[in-house]
């Protein structure tokens, strides 16, 4: 392997290591939904509104981050978000009230969206060639399912081994936090290390490249419509993704799983898939369709008779099993369709210079249903007990599925045409 390439892949496992850790604490609700009910004491919708709030936040300053990650080194701006996000989390460990809870997951957001996401989007871009971004994004959502997987499991472990009470659920907080404290230390000093690898990276300093400044780059993206479609494709893939976190409660409510196996399928759901749907989602864009945006848009259709299975699949502990399957495969389609979703971003010619700030821009855009996607299906499950809420909130989702393809087919085209005329150029 050339010396390159190990800076490469070594620089790529500390990114993965991080974007595997980070948002454990601000997605508490993927394995530990009811303890957060019961020890927290929150509803549905106090949960949808933390989790809203925190999207709020993260997309108010997506744009402030992609500057960031124009301006300075990744390695300082990635650690500084880990390290914060792990002492917001033991302060959490406290159990403070909801209004505080409130400003814990703003700050979190601060953290994980606008020091660290753009940032590792930018580094993983620059990482990969034009024929590699599948991939590249396809590995980074399989290797941070892999690390995802390992915390969440050992945070789990300890929940159990302390008897599934209120004294696990502290433990497990303090664990995702001081596993945040440890790679953001991590990160400062190894990725220091490799710091004349790459200047594309971020592991430079700033003075050696010229650096645009944010409002040229603003006035540069909003003639882009480009990225205006790759930010639609993202919103649609996202806002279908929100609905996996019912997954969970649906099982427990309507099938009757017991609390710890409900644990173990909120980490396979949100995080183990990851391991298979990332990776299998670059291979399908690159190799077996030739092109990430069309992969969106065929997967978005895949999703709609899977759907219809999950709503339409009778009630029990009898279904218990075939409903978890039903469930899974759907997460698991979505999932391929999070490891590819920025991959179209070097299919329709955004300049690499400009990257971090456009990141930035289809963030705001792309997560924008995490502000208000948690709070309507939280709402509607409260003011709908029952199968009958869960089986709105789904019809809810299909019927996004249908349109996020017709959105993704549309960015496709668009790639095309931009494919051609790189041809005709060359």
């Amino acid at each position: 392997m050339k010396t390159f390439d190990k800076a490469k892949w070594s620089r790529f496992a500390l990114l993965v290591m991080g974007g595997g850790t980070i948002y454990k604490l601000a997605n508490l609700k993927d394995v530990f939904y009811v303890p957060m009910q019961e020890h927290l004491g929150l509803s549905n919708t106090e949960i949808g509104m933390l989790l809203s709030i925190n999207s709020i936040v993260a997309t108010a300053l997506f744009v402030v981050g992609g500057y960031l990650a124009d301006r300075f080194q990744t390695r300082n701006v990635i650690a500084l978000g880990l390290v914060g996000s792990g002492a917001i989390g033991l302060y959490m460990s406290t159990f403070p009230g909801y209004n505080q809870l409130l400003i814990l997951f703003a700050m979190l957001a601060v953290c994980s969206d606008c020091l660290f996401w753009p940032a590792l989007l930018k580094s993983v871009r620059a990482l990969g060639d034009s024929k590699e971004q599948g991939r590249m994004f396809g590995f980074l959502e399989g290797g941070r399912g892999v690390v995802d997987t390992l915390v969440a499991f050992s945070a789990l472990g300890i929940f159990v081994a302390m008897g599934s009470g209120m004294g696990g659920f502290r433990a497990a907080i303090i664990t995702y936090s001081l596993i945040d404290v440890a790679i953001g230390v991590l990160l400062f000093f190894l990725l220091g290390k490799n710091a004349a690898a790459r200047s594309e990276a971020g592991e430079v300093p700033a003075a050696a490249a010229k650096k645009p400044h944010v409002l040229d780059a603003l006035k540069q993206i909003a003639k882009m419509p480009q990225l205006w479609l790759v930010s639609a494709t993202v919103f649609m893939v996202y806002i279908v993704y929100v609905g996996l976190t019912y997954f969970i409660p649906y099982l427990s409510h309507v099938y009757g799983l017991p609390v710890a196996l409900v644990g173990v399928f909120g980490i396979i759901n949100q995080y183990g898939l990851k391991i298979a749907g990332g990776p299998l989602g670059g291979y399908l864009a690159d190799k077996k369709v030739g092109s990430a945006s069309r992969y969106l848009g065929l997967a978005f259709f895949a999703l709609i008779p899977v759907m219809a299975i999950i709503i339409l699949m009778p009630q029990g502990e009898t279904f218990r099993i075939v409903a978890m399957a039903a469930c899974l495969l759907f997460s698991l389609i979505v999932f391929t369709m999070r490891g590819v979703f920025w991959a179209p971003m070097d299919e329709v010619g955004i300049p690499e210079e400009i990257s971090g700030t456009a990141f930035g821009v289809a963030c705001l855009i792309g997560y924008a249903p995490g502000m208000f996607g948690f709070l309507i299906y939280g709402a509607i499950l409260d003011a709908n007990p029952g199968a009958a809420g869960y089986h709105l909130v789904f019809m809810i989702m299909g019927a996004l599925a249908v349109l996020g393809g017709t959105v993704a087919m549309g960015l496709a085209r668009m790639a095309k045409r931009n494919k051609a005329l790189a041809a005709v150029s060359a």
